[in-house]
C-alpha cells in the first residue's frame, strides 16, 4: 500500500491508494498554519488514521510547496513560510518511524497526470498549480525531473513577462523579489485585484461565475489573468516545449482557460505558432496527492 500526503497552504490531504493506483481512503484536514511542529503532527495523524483504517503499513510520500534543498536538506523557496529552514523529511521520518520521500507539489502534479491522466503516453509534461501559490513541475518518461538544485520548473518566481503600466508596480513576492509570475496568477491575487478594483471580495469561482452571465468587470479580470497565463507558459513553451501543459490548482476550475489560452499562446511563442495543448488535471484536486504516493515504486 502506498500513502500519499499533499501539504497545501489551508488544507493536508492524505490517500492511501492500492499497487494499481486506486484510492482506497482518503482523509483531509485543515493546515495548522504558522506552526511547524502543529503540521509536522497534523501529517502523522493522518498516516495512523489511513492505516489504522486499512489495517496495513504503507509507504509514504509527501508533496509540499517549495523543495528541499541538496546542501542543507532544509526547506527552501516555499510559500507557506513556517515550513522554512526546517528538515521537514527528517523530522517526518522521525514521527512516522521510516523512510519518507518528498518532493515539490507540482511536480508530484506532474507525475500523477503523466503516469494516467491528462498527460498519459506524453514524453514531456509541465504541470502547474494555479492554488494559493503558483507552482510548476517536469515529468519526462512519466518520471519527476527536479534538477541538481531540486527546482525544475519552478516559473512561478521568474518574473511575468512583457509587463505593462500597473504591473510594473506590485507588492514584493514572499521571496523577496518583485514582480513574481505567482503574484500575479495565484488565487488570492487574482482576488485581490478584482477588490482592489470593484470593492467586491469574492473567491475565484464566483468571478468566473460573474464572467459568464456577462458582467464586464468580471470578463475584463479575467481577460487580463489569460493574457497573464499565456505569457508566462510561452517562456516555459520557448525553453521546454512540453507536449502537453496540465493545470491544477483551485484556479484550473475556470473552463474558459481551456478555450482562451491556447489562442493567446501563438502571440507569445517563438515563431508565432503554438500547438501545445492546454487540459485540466484529470484527476483535479487529488492529483497531487496521488503523485506524492507514486513516488514510491509498487
Amino acid at each position: 500500500m502506498r500513502i500519499g500526503v499533499d501539504l497545501g497552504g489551508t488544507k493536508i490531504e492524505a490517500v492511501a491508494m492500492d499497487r494499481d493506483g486506486r484510492v482506497l481512503i482518503r482523509r483531509r484536514v485543515p493546515t495548522p498554519r504558522d506552526d511547524y511542529g502543529a503540521t509536522i503532527e497534523a501529517i502523522g495523524t493522518l498516516v495512523a488514521a489511513l492505516e489504522e483504517a486499512a489495517g496495513r503499513r504503507g509507504t509514504v510520500g509527501v508533496g509540499m510547496p517549495g523543495s528541499i534543498s541538496p546542501t542543507t536538506g532544509l526547506v527552501k523557496g516555499c510559500n507557506s513560510t513556517w515550513l522554512i529552514g526546517h528538515p521537514i523529511q527528517r523530522d517526518l521520518e522521525d514521527c512516522l518511524g521510516r523512510p519518507v520521500r518528498c518532493a515539490n507539489d507540482a511536480n508530484c502534479l506532474a507525475v500523477s497526470e503523466a503516469v494516467d491522466g491528462a498527460g498519459a503516453g506524453a514524453a514531456v509534461v509541465f504541470a502547474v498549480v494555479l492554488g494559493t501559490g503558483c507552482g510548476g513541475g517536469l515529468a519526462v518518461d512519466g518520471r519527476m525531473h527536479e534538477g541538481p538544485s531540486r527546482i525544475a520548473g519552478e516559473w512561478g518566481h521568474n518574473r511575468l513577462p512583457d509587463r505593462t503600466g500597473p504591473e510594473l508596480d506590485v507588492d514584493p513576492c514572499f521571496c523577496g523579489r518583485s514582480g513574481c509570475i505567482e503574484t500575479f496568477l495565484c488565487g488570492p491575487a487574482f482576488e485581490k485585484e478584482f477588490a482592489w478594483e470593484t470593492g467586491r471580495h469574492l473567491p475565484a469561482g464566483a468571478i468566473a461565475a460573474l464572467a459568464d452571465t456577462g458582467d464586464p468587470a468580471a470578463d475584463a479580470a479575467l481577460a487580463r489573468y489569460e493574457d497573464r497565463l499565456a505569457r508566462s507558459l510561452a517562456h516555459v513553451i520557448n525553453v521546454v516545449d512540453p507536449d502537453v501543459v496540465v493545470l491544477g490548482g483551485g484556479m484550473s476550475n475556470i473552463d474558459r482557460l481551456y478555450r482562451n489560452v491556447p489562442v493567446r499562446l501563438a502571440r507569445w511563442v517563438f515563431g508565432g505558432e503554438c500547438a501545445t495543448p492546454v487540459r485540466r488535471a484529470q484527476h483535479g484536486d487529488s492529483s497531487g496527492v496521488r503523485g506524492a504516493a507514486w513516488l514510491w515504486p509498487a
